[in-house]
């Protein structure tokens, strides 16, 4: 059986540059990174890495240098107005980096639209190596596992899939007996966190504690060890465990990536 790859997801660690965060995976051990080429939101902390060639050539220096690879690129948000093809410089990024998977989120009302636009993307991304995976969340237009494998099936092509992050999973209440019946080849890799206390009924509530405050694995209160085992044999996990109060409390970037890893691999222990 082949080593299980853990990749480093950029939320992790989103104060670190590309080419710092390149440098804190690999002394903490991982094999890959996720690079986050568009800013998830107007006000995030944002390295510009296509528009600042110096970044670039630094970050792609770094990964030659430490041997990371880059494991998805994110990302890319299906709207109302978007044109798919105004995408095609990300998705020539993403393939110059060399990653294999392209993280998308679903903020579009109209199902069968969004369908069609997902659809569109996995042709042209296909064309540059890159799986094209719709990432569900509950104040998105994929709100949860169920919706998301029907927008993506509907789709019906062979580089589309489903991105199942716990996080997204526990508070969109998705099922592991849904999970359980969602087909291998839609899920070529999982994001992994822990998810503090119940759900809470504020969907802003919600949405800071994705972005701010999640737990490491095995220190919260989401059933990882029954998601785990529902998902396909030795899948590649992205570690995406923002934790800003550690951050605050000054616990450095390699020291929480680290975390992430050790108690990962605590955790896998049992599945």
């Amino acid at each position: 059986m082949s080593e299980r790859i853990f990749s480093l997801a950029s939320l992790t660690v989103l104060e670190l540059s590309p080419p710092e965060m390149v440098e804190v995976a690999a002394r903490a051990g991982y094999s890959h990174v996720g690079l986050r080429l568009v800013p998830a939101t107007p006000e995030e902390h944002h390295f510009p890495l296509m528009a600042d060639a110096q970044l670039w050539q630094q970050t792609r220096a770094r990964l030659r240098d430490t041997g990371i690879q880059v494991l998805d690129v994110e990302i890319l948000r299906l709207k109302a107005e978007t044109r798919v093809a105004d995408f095609e410089a990300v998705l020539a990024a993403g393939a110059e980096l060399g990653a294999s998977e392209l993280l998308v989120a679903g903020n579009d009302p109209d199902e069968q639209r969004l369908t069609e636009n997902f659809a569109a993307l996995c042709d042209l991304a296909a064309g540059y190596g890159l799986h094209t995976h719709l990432e569900f969340m509950p104040w998105t237009d994929a709100r949860n596992l169920e919706q998301a494998v029907r927008i993506v099936e509907n789709a019906d092509h062979e580089y589309g899939g489903v991105l199942v992050d716990a996080f997204h999973f526990d508070r969109s209440a998705s099922r592991l007996e849904d999970l359980a019946r969602v087909a291998p080849s839609r899920l070529r890799y999982a994001q992994l966190c822990d998810v503090a206390g119940p759900r809470p009924a504020d969907m802003q509530e919600i949405l800071r504690q994705a972005r701010n405050e999640r737990r490491f694995p095995g220190e919260g209160d989401c059933d990882l060890l029954g998601l785990l085992r529902c998902l396909p044999v030795n899948l590649p996990l992205s570690l995406e465990v923002p934790a800003v109060q550690l951050q605050r409390q000054g616990v450095s970037a390699l020291q929480r990536a680290q975390m992430a890893l050790d108690k990962t691999r605590a955790l896998l222990a049992f599945v």
